[in-house]
């Protein structure tokens, strides 16, 4: 059985580098998929309240059979629960959704600036960080701007920022400045929603090894010490997106990847999130 390596959060804990995210998939099947994730060897599973499907993640996570400890979960309060006593009671109701005692991570899902409220809503995170029901708190899709307020105006440096990261949008800038801060960064959308799929140069490089443009892409993100959450209901996709640690990229490899950097989204920029 394959296991992902674990990088060091600033705040002592490891996570496994290589996740299974579960954005829009139902329930059900996010029950299923964790099941079959944990049983091929992963052991991080990324949702949030937005997800709707913390219910299905917890089942999965119960069926698997796999004591609490050796199963890193990470889920995230979302733009309309902001503020201190608000986002406490969402994560009381997501603590619950999982069925669990704790969760390995939870962030703040989206800034939402125009609310002004997500530095009410980290001091939140960082009573549920001291009372242990959180081991880590961290933010997702932050720029900057927003990291150096929400760095000026609370205690805890964030564990990790999880942001949109790929081939087209490689976020160079975010990630220099959360290696500055001890800030782990973590990819969502790793694949661009399957763009990867079919990509000419990601196919030519994956022929070269044996891989398909996913493994490449997923290796890619491994290399640059990025987390990575790639999202699959399939299992034999699923297995597949584990099998990327019997190959390393060249430097020309490397060299390709970074020339699809162009600045492209595929989800909204943050700034504009409400």
């Amino acid at each position: 059985m394959t296991f992902s390596p674990l990088l060091r959060l600033n705040d002592g804990h490891l996570i496994p580098q290589l996740g299974l995210g579960v954005y829009k998939i139902a329930d059900a099947a996010a029950a299923d998929a964790v099941q079959v994730a944990l049983e091929a060897g992963y052991r991080h599973i990324d949702t949030a309240a937005l997800y709707e499907n913390e219910t299905g993640v917890g089942q999965g996570i119960a069926r698997s059979g796999l004591p609490r400890e050796d199963v890193f979960v990470t889920t995230k309060v979302w733009n309309d629960r902001h503020g201190t006593e608000e986002t406490l009671r969402a994560f009381d109701e997501s603590l619950a959704r999982l069925g669990l005692d704790y969760v390995d991570l939870y962030l703040i899902h989206w800034p939402a600036p125009s609310q002004n409220r997500y530095v009410e809503a980290y001091r939140a995170l960082e009573t549920l960080r001291a009372d242990g029901r959180a081991r880590s708190i961290g933010v997702s899709n932050f720029h900057t701007h927003h990291l150096d307020r929400l760095l000026a105006e609370t205690d805890v440096v964030p564990a990790i920022n999880q942001v949109e990261l790929h081939p087209w949008l490689q976020q160079s800038a975010v990630r220099a400045y959360d290696t500055a801060r001890g800030i782990l960064t973590e990819a969502w959308s790793p694949l661009a929603r399957g763009r990867a799929i079919g990509d000419e140069t990601l196919d030519g490089i994956g022929a070269k090894y044996g891989k398909s443009a996913a493994q490449v892409v997923i290796r890619w993100h491994l290399e640059l010490g990025t987390v990575v959450i790639p999202k699959s209901v399939t299992p034999s996709r699923i297995r597949e997106n584990l099998d990327v640690f019997d190959f390393a990229l060249d430097p020309q490899d490397l060299a390709a990847i970074a020339a699809l950097d162009c600045g492209e989204r595929t989800g909204k920029d943050p700034d504009d999130l409400d």
